[in-house]
């Protein structure tokens, strides 16, 4: 259940969704709704994807969860603003905290819900609370729990209040976006390091000179991937040292690892990466 349902099924007035603009995807070019839009319609919501609805809207309260983008400093003027991070702040403020808190091989993370200033991330903290990271979960995987504490963290202090705030403390990290060069795999590189960055789950390579993503794998106790040069393919074991899982060739849609390898009719010494 995302935040916008749970808010809904705990009896709270939501006068306005806020939601991203519709986009064109697929073969067709339709235009698809955010998945926020897509509930807020099912709950029979008005939805809008213009801020400037808000400060009409005659509201309390405006929560925000992964909207991206900055609010204007005279809308939080007009409509005070809470914010469901999914960092332990000031750890990871900013665009992409999940995949940077894997990245970084942080042994947990956290969602915290704070006050809105005109900085990025920068409100006082009201609540957080931390979870650890599992050693093979993706980015996919934490969201969803994240998402869980979070909502359970929202409706909490909707209850109790949400003051007071305290500030910040420690030292700040930012979690920039991930830029598409920095999901490809470096097979030469750390293989810890390679396989945080394939729990990201749009990591790419290359094959046969076509891109690959390699959307999940493991690290494997066959001694066979060890002794693999660096990309070098063995059925689904990868060198230095992984084994495929989940795998999806361009154009097409994701597959288990094995039924790739089947189909592909490696080459002996066959490489990802070229």
């Amino acid at each position: 259940m995302i935040p916008l349902q749970a808010l809904v099924a705990a009896g709270h007035d939501v006068r306005l969704v806020v939601s991203r603009a519709d986009k064109k995807r697929g073969r067709g070019n339709a235009l698809v709704p955010s998945p926020v839009k897509a509930a807020a319609v099912e709950l029979g919501l008005p939805v809008t994807s213009s801020l400037d609805a808000v400060a009409e809207a005659d509201v309390e309260l405006g929560v925000v969860v992964a909207f991206g983008r900055i609010l204007p400093a005279d809308l939080l003027a007009r409509v005070p603003m809470v914010n469901l991070h999914f960092s332990l702040l000031p750890r990871w403020r900013g665009a992409a905290p999940v995949e940077r808190a894997i990245l970084a091989g942080d042994a947990e993370t956290g969602v915290c819900l704070m006050k809105i200033d005109e900085g990025l991330d920068t409100g006082p903290v009201i609540r957080c609370q931390s979870l650890a990271i599992g050693p093979e979960e993706t980015a996919d995987e934490l969201r969803g729990r994240l998402v869980a504490a979070g909502t359970e963290v929202l409706l909490t202090q909707l209850e109790v209040g949400l003051s007071p705030a305290r500030p910040q403390t420690g030292e700040p990290t930012y979690a920039d976006k991930i830029s598409p060069d920095e999901l490809r795999i470096d097979w030469s590189d750390d293989l810890d390091a390679m396989h945080r960055l394939i729990r990201l789950g749009r990591a790419w390579t290359l094959f046969r000179g076509h891109r690959i993503r390699i959307l999940r794998a493991v690290r494997s106790l066959d001694p066979a991937a060890r002794s693999l040069a660096p990309g070098q393919l063995d059925g689904v074991l990868v060198g230095p040292g992984l084994e495929l899982v989940e795998v999806q060739p361009e154009g097409k849609r994701p597959q288990p690892a094995m039924a790739w390898v089947q189909g592909a009719r490696l080459r002996p010494g066959e490489r990802f990466g070229s």
